[in-house]
């Protein structure tokens, strides 16, 4: 079987218990990307996963802003912020890999969102999108030019590390059907595809990307 170059790198972004039906925040038919993110990891030499991984007291968490509920939106230092039920809690069940994804090829488990005050979406930075994450640096260092993104939610998560991708000079390709989008409100998803395509990025299906 070909595998890919040593400048390509597969992201495998937040598939986890909670963004999985039954979770706390579940994505739509989040575990259908489990076997197709399986099968794309034979085809990869590098492969990064990310992991939301928040303390209890996360500015996120609409528990912690008494008289707020799920879904609504508040102005921090930092900007809007969208509230969530608590989700990914640092040790928790919900905060683990779904127990059918194959975690044995990962090189790096990068967990973000752990400030308690700052969010974060995208695999490069928090979002004040100045705090490094630290995967640039780590994709440099192996000279990675070319990144695949999979994973939850191809509308939140993926697509903001698909646009800092880009940002950071990767050619970047989605695997659309090894992701899954929220698509709230209705149209989202749509238009964050859009948003990629237009940016730069290509988008695949998983058996192109085999079969190339």
């Amino acid at each position: 079987m070909m595998k890919r170059s040593n400048n390509t790198a597969l992201l495998v972004v937040d598939v986890q218990v909670d963004f999985c039906p039954g979770g706390n925040l579940p994505v739509p038919e989040g575990e259908e990307v489990v076997p197709v993110i399986n099968r794309l990891m034979r085809h990869f030499r590098r492969i990064a996963a990310t992991q939301d991984w928040h303390p209890r007291d996360h500015v996120s968490f609409a528990s912690n802003h008494p008289g707020s509920s799920p879904f609504e939106t508040i102005h921090t230092k930092e900007g809007e912020q969208i509230l969530w039920p608590d989700h990914c809690v640092q040790g928790t069940a919900g905060s683990e890999f779904h127990p059918d994804l194959d975690t044995l090829p990962f090189d790096l488990i990068l967990r973000k969102g752990t400030d308690p005050k700052l969010d974060s979406y995208s695999a490069f930075f928090e979002n004040d999108h100045e705090t490094s994450t630290g995967l640039h640096f780590y994709l440099e260092g192996l000279k990675i030019d070319t990144v695949y993104v999979v994973g939850l939610a191809l509308d939140v998560c993926v697509f903001y590390t698909v646009m800092d991708a880009l940002k950071l000079g990767y050619r970047s390709v989605v695997v659309e059907d090894a992701c899954r989008g929220i698509d709230t409100p209705p149209g989202s998803l749509s238009a964050r595809l859009d948003d990629m395509r237009k940016a730069g990025a290509r988008i695949l299906q998983a058996a192109a990307v085999e079969e190339s």
